[in-house]
């Protein structure tokens, strides 16, 4: 069953992502909090920040990126995914890919700088 408003692809690759790094829904405390900023009178009158707390790690997420409460759950969730893999090192991670991306970028335009 989707929860959280995507599309079931993306649903079922965050339910992958998330059992690859151990966690499980029943694990995860959430919370819902009126957010703030750009958005208009919906945003300022409901409760659409999602909180959410992994206990056994540590970690904590606040998100409050999209306008619904679905998304936010969808998104806080998929950073919560980031943050883990970022704190085990795993070289397969986008934020990872990213960082690598980068650095190989950086020694290129230092090595033509060089010659």
């Amino acid at each position: 069953m989707n929860l959280f408003g995507v599309t079931p692809e993306k649903d079922t690759a965050l339910r992958v992502r998330m059992a690859a790094c151990g966690i499980a829904e029943t694990d995860l405390e959430e919370k819902f909090i009126r957010s703030g900023g750009p958005g208009g009178q919906h945003v300022n009158t409901s409760a659409t920040c999602v909180y959410l707390r992994h206990p056994a790690s540590g970690l904590e997420v606040k998100m409050q990126q999209a306008r619904s409460q679905a998304l936010n759950r969808f998104y806080a969730r998929r950073r919560l995914c980031e943050l883990i893999e970022a704190q085990r090192g795993d070289a397969g991670t986008p934020e990872a890919r990213r960082i690598a991306k980068i650095r190989k970028q950086k020694e290129r335009r230092r090595r033509r700088g060089k010659g």
